[in-house]
């Protein structure tokens, strides 16, 4: 007998037909998929043809730095990125930040819409330290049976022109984060191969995923994507390095686009999109025709860089597919693939999807195909980690 039958739903994974059938779960895993199961469960629900979808996957966000659910602080950050950072910093003891108590917030709100895996950049530096991992850590707790989060240790001010900040960074892959970041090596630090050496290294040594911001433009930030594929051939790092942003892929000519796309491809370097402002796009259907891995984030959510963001994994999906023109319905459904299928390669998820043997993390939504769920953002009727329902109705359920 299984803990719980869904009938009559319309699982979708990529390139394969939408077919009616029904999922059995059994001990927070997926046990079998087809029409007409037979086997009885100790709850069935009956989905009456509902879209079902995996799990959402946010690949970058800040949750240590987000105010959500918090009083309405006015943005004072200005558009630079060194105005933001300064901002962000100066004012973060002000208003009580890193909160465990806000991340959890938006945390809440990420679980309610279908968000079953999250990766949260960390800003630590000499001031604050460590604070925002404990922070995160406490969030993470509330709800570690409704989300998972990977903690990325992010040098948000600076890694060489901050002294201290690589002992801490180390220090926090020593107490178990799992990725080490970066910000901009030769735009933000100057050094591109001196931050690149230190990365690398600790990633080597403590066995990390690493993920690069890299906001740099043009031709400067596509010298640093060369460096970064170079270091990963070296390494033998395939699979686990990851640029964020990556601005510079979005406006570069087609020929170096693709010169490019095909070297992540070989490389084993994944990009993190997040369609913010008017930044540029990493152009979706490229790295696809290449086989990159792309994912995607929502970024800052409601803190001192941004006013705007609600977590919803959806939302930033369809913002994706808007802004990099995807039209048709086959292309929509690539940047359904990145915030779902994508993300789950850049965070080394190895028993994601819709498919038996897989952890029981799904959603379903009322929609005719997966393009029209995210074109309409869709609501989000039912939401199940692990097997079990934690949201209906965009409403999390009551332990």
């Amino acid at each position: 007998m299984h803990d719980l039958l869904l009938r009559g739903g319309r699982p979708w994974t990529p390139g394969r037909p939408l077919d009616t059938a029904d999922i059995a779960i059994s001990d927070g895993r997926i046990a079998e998929i087809g029409p007409n199961l037979t086997e009885s469960a100790t709850e069935t629900i009956d989905l009456a043809g509902a879209l079902v979808l995996p799990g959402l996957v946010d690949s970058h966000c800040h949750l240590d730095k987000t105010m959500y659910g918090g009083p309405w602080v006015p943005n004072s950050g200005g558009l630079t990125l060194q105005g933001r950072i300064a901002n962000g910093e100066g004012r973060r003891d002000e208003l009580g930040l890193p909160s465990a108590d806000y991340a959890a917030n938006l945390l809440g709100a990420m679980i309610s819409g279908g968000t079953a895996h999250v990766r949260s950049h960390i800003d630590i530096d000499p001031e604050v330290g460590l604070r925002g991992v404990d922070a995160v850590r406490a969030a993470a707790a509330r709800y570690s049976d409704r989300v998972d989060v990977q903690l990325v240790a992010f040098p948000q001010g600076g890694l060489l022109t901050r002294p201290g900040t690589d002992k801490l960074l180390e220090a926090a892959l020593a107490d178990g984060v799992e990725v080490i970041g970066g910000l901009d090596p030769a735009g933000y630090d100057r050094n591109a191969n001196g931050q690149l050496d230190l990365i690398f290294g600790l990633a080597e040594k403590y066995g990390a995923r690493i993920d690069i911001h890299l906001h740099d433009r043009a031709a400067l930030g596509a010298w640093q994507y060369d460096l970064i594929i170079e270091r990963t051939r070296a390494t033998g790092l395939a699979g686990r390095v990851t640029i964020s942003h990556a601005y510079a892929m979005g406006e570069l000519a087609p020929g170096e686009q693709r010169r490019i796309a095909e070297g992540l491809a070989e490389a084993g370097v994944s990009m993190v999109t997040c369609a913010v402002g008017d930044a540029p796009v990493v152009p979706v259907r490229l790295l696809h025709e290449v086989g990159a891995t792309l994912a995607l984030g929502n970024d800052g959510i409601r803190d001192l860089w941004t006013p705007y963001g609600d977590g919803d994994m959806l939302r930033r999906i369809m913002t994706v597919a808007f802004r990099d023109r995807l039209v048709s319905d086959p292309e929509i459904e690539l940047a359904l693939a990145a915030g779902t299928y994508g993300g789950a390669q850049v965070l080394g998820l190895t028993d994601y999807g819709l498919t038996a043997g897989a952890a029981a993390d799904l959603f379903t939504v009322s929609a005719e195909t997966p393009a029209a769920a995210v074109v309409s953002v869709a609501p989000r009727t039912l939401v199940l980690k692990r097997g079990r329902v934690v949201a209906r109705h965009g409403v999390l359920v009551e332990n």
